[in-house]
């Protein structure tokens, strides 16, 4: 029997609901104050806390972050008199999984509960590397998963799209925090596809791509003969936009004085080209995304404060991939199937090794990271299942893998062969050297070459192209 711990200052509604929840099956207990409901939770089990948001000696919010300090699993859902989206919005960021309003209708308040109850039960179902996985996957979220995009099962990726799910029918402007390769557009473009914008432009630009020369022509257009090289008008990215969606990725990146202008745009709902003194009428709903925290960023300088929090309406944390394991294998299976289709191959999926392999590893480039090794190796099997002796260095060179490297291989036998040969030939010794450099850095960052880079103080494109070149070189000597 399930349990479910009511927590509401109001006595006569308490009994009222507890009696009926027992009438449904469910076994209850009571609680009067924040800190008594706490107190309850704590020694005792329960699967299911309903709180009221409004509590005497503190609110619903206060309590639901305690009770998931103590069970970060157990489905928490607020009741509240104040059915505002920003309240809402607020107790679902801390990890509520829904609010219900009153005066309460019993056949919803069931419903709810009965969803979390379902929804927690199948978040524990670990993913499978079946093929089947990426085309019926579990779906724990109301945004379905499309032949586009794929929604993952694992219990954080669940969380974002329930805040997704949420803040998507509004007008809020929005902050994705998430590492390179987390898929930020991808949830930015999510996030207009479930709006009531859906059905206009969605526009992404990269403001690391923009120079601060061309920053504030790129966003709002200019007049022909504005400044040198403007040859003929130009419509920028917000008329481009317009009724839509506009996505500034790594917003951090531009200009203080395009910030500015920015800021006035996005509070005015007009703006200007460069070299004209007329006011352009727009509508829309701007998302940004940045890797790092932009609060940190206003108070070193980097970006003006009150930009900040005027885009902080809402803000989504996206987790890296190494945060959410569960998704790997569905991942894995759907950009298999991706690859099957672009090269008209037939793969049976991947070998025990490698499934433990991906599990294994931490993925510092994410979903990105992820679906390129899934190209890399499809293309390099031709049928049958995908096996380890195709994947990347940087995942079979984890020294806590079962499998050896064979880059390493090809480096202890390169050591081998010079101790028997000595080198005479300076050139050839000078390569020698920095070819055991840069492996000996390899095997000390585990095969990371972002950071063998950084170690080694060379560009990461510079190392790739040095260790193509040692393969063929080691290819050519067999």
């Amino acid at each position: 029997m399930k349990r479910i711990l009511i927590i509401d200052d109001d006595i006569d509604m308490c009994q009222l609901l507890g009696h009926y929840l027992q009438r449904k099956g469910f076994e209850t207990d009571t609680a009067h104050t924040g800190n008594k409901g706490i107190a309850k939770f704590n020694e005792n089990k329960f699967d299911v806390v309903l709180c009221d948001f409004r509590l005497g000696d503190m609110d619903g919010r206060k309590v639901l972050q305690k009770i998931k300090e103590i069970n970060a699993e157990v489905v928490v859902i607020i009741i509240t008199g104040y059915s505002d989206v920003k309240m809402a919005v607020e107790v679902m960021r801390y990890g509520a999984f829904d609010y219900i309003t009153k005066p309460l209708i019993p056949e919803e308040v069931i419903n709810v509960i009965n969803k979390g109850l379902n929804e927690s039960l199948s978040s524990g179902v670990q993913g499978s590397f079946n093929s089947s996985d990426a085309v019926n996957p579990v779906k724990k979220s109301v945004i379905p998963s499309t032949k586009e995009f794929l929604v993952g099962t694992s219990p954080r990726t669940v969380e974002v799209y329930k805040q997704i799910e949420l803040v998507a029918p509004t007008n809020y402007s929005v902050i994705l925090y998430g590492e390179s390769g987390t898929g930020k557009e991808v949830i930015a473009k999510t996030i207009h596809q479930s709006s009531s914008r859906r059905n206009k432009p969605f526009v992404a630009v990269d403001c690391g791509t923009l120079s601060r020369e061309l920053a504030a022509s790129e966003l709002f257009g200019h007049l022909k003969g504005s400044f040198t090289g403007a040859i003929a008008d130009k419509d920028g990215l917000f008329e481009a936009a317009n009724g839509g969606t506009l996505f500034l990725d790594e917003v951090t990146n531009l200009p203080l004085d395009v910030q500015a202008t920015l800021l006035r745009v996005i509070q005015e709902r007009k703006f200007r080209q460069v070299g004209s003194n007329k006011d352009i009428a727009t509508d829309v709903r701007v998302i940004v995304a940045s890797h790092e925290n932009l609060q940190e960023a206003y108070q070193k300088g980097k970006f003006r404060e009150d930009l900040y929090h005027r885009f902080n309406e809402f803000s989504i944390s996206i987790p890296p991939l190494r945060e959410r394991k569960e998704d790997i294998a569905l991942f894995s299976a759907f950009f298999l199937k991706e690859v099957c289709q672009e090269l008209n191959r037939t793969l049976e999926g991947f070998d025990d090794e490698v499934k433990q392999l991906f599990l294994n590893y931490e993925w510092p480039g994410n979903v990105r990271e992820l679906r390129n090794v899934i190209r890399r190796t499809g293309l390099l099997t031709m049928s049958g299942k995908i096996t380890a002796n195709v994947l990347p260095w940087e995942i079979i060179g984890n020294p806590s893998k079962p499998v050896k490297d064979p880059a390493l291989s090809v480096y202890e036998s390169s050591i081998s062969s010079s101790n028997k040969q000595p080198v005479t030939d300076l050139k050839d010794a000078a390569s020698q050297a920095e070819y055991e450099t840069i492996m000996n850095v390899l095997k000390q960052v585990k095969f990371n070459k972002t950071k063998a880079a950084e170690v080694l103080n060379i560009d990461r494109k510079t190392l790739y192209n040095k260790i193509r070149h040692y393969e063929e070189s080691a290819g050519g000597k067999e």
